[in-house]
């Protein structure tokens, strides 16, 4: 049975290879079906008609010219419904009698100007990048190619002052999808400058597509890596090189030897320390003391403590004037 069955599928490939000796797929191939394109040709000349070899090879040969087409991968559907609209008028055609040496030719020359209307497919950016805009359809074996691009970038160099902030910012040149499109980062220390991965460690802080260090110090000096990925798929690894240059910045350099200082205290050295208890000149000699409101209040303290100077004084005369 099985030699059966490879006996019979062997005349209808070679049938297939004999009708369409053409040196490479062409979109015809690529949107139409075999079925198809047999149906049309014996409407054309009949069933068994000696001429139905003849309208095969016509009707390939009518769109051998679209052989090499290449179109924008997202117009594909666009341009699988023309053809399908063209099967329908060549059949309508065949049914009122006309030629399909006339009929393929002039199907042909529309299909073309079709194409030459569609949106061209986006040029390929390098250096990097796995580019969906880009990706095109090929006639030439009915299938989608997008650019030979390594998904590597090359390494751009970042140099900064010890104690000053390093910034990178992971954008690429090219257009990205707008869904589903996330960043991570990744860090090679000891001041390495590779893009082999086994370096590399995550930086599960860093979010989004802006990464910064602040103040950059010695330890930071390495490479800086950042993928981008839409629904885990990566479509560009960028790499930036970190060099870390000079001494910190002189007041940076003083607050450092405070703080250093603060943290040599013991529990001893803390309990040594009193709290600050200012005088009342030490608080009105402050600026911010002589306030509208602590200026009345103080008025009110005066008045107050002269009444009661004045009270005590009488009392005690009283008191004297009546012992007397």
């Amino acid at each position: 049975m099985a030699l059966l069955a490879l006996a019979s599928a062997v005349p209808s490939a070679l049938l297939a290879l004999a009708v369409f000796r053409v040196p490479a797929w062409a979109c015809l191939l690529c949107f139409t079906t075999y079925s198809e394109r047999l149906r049309i040709c014996q409407m054309f000349v009949g069933m068994r008609s000696p001429k139905l070899e003849e309208c095969e090879e016509a009707f390939t040969a009518a769109f051998q010219g679209l052989s090499d087409t290449e179109i924008n991968y997202d117009e594909r559907s666009h341009l699988h419904d023309t053809f399908t609209q063209m099967t329908h008028a060549l059949q309508e055609l065949a049914a009122a009698q006309g030629s399909f040496e006339v009929a393929f030719p002039d199907a042909a020359e529309k299909m073309k100007k079709v194409i030459t209307q569609l949106k061209e497919a986006q040029a390929c950016i390098p250096p990097c990048g796995l580019q969906e805009f880009a990706r095109r359809f090929l006639c030439s074996g009915c299938y989608s190619r997008v650019c030979d691009l390594p998904l590597d970038c090359p390494v751009k160099d970042v140099t900064v002052t010890r104690g000053d902030q390093a910034m990178f910012s992971c954008i690429v040149n090219f257009q990205l999808p707008e869904e589903e499109i996330t960043y991570s980062w990744k860090f090679a220390g000891g001041g390495l400058r590779t893009q082999d991965l086994s370096y590399f460690r995550d930086m599960p802080r860093a979010e989004g597509y802006l990464a910064r260090i602040r103040p950059a110090q010695l330890t930071h000096r390495g490479t800086f890596s950042c993928v981008i990925k839409q629904d885990q798929r990566p479509l560009a690894r960028l790499y930036y090189f970190l060099n870390v240059t000079g001494p910190p910045p002189r007041a940076e350099t003083e607050l450092q030897a405070s703080f250093r200082e603060v943290l040599r205290w013991g529990p001893r050295d803390a309990e040594l320390i009193e709290p600050w208890r200012p005088s009342l000149g030490e608080l009105l000699a402050r600026p911010e003391a002589l306030t509208p409101s602590n200026l009345f209040l103080l008025a009110a303290l005066g008045a107050l403590a002269s009444a009661s100077a004045t009270v005590l004084a009488w009392m005690f005369f009283r008191w004297y004037c009546s012992g007397n």
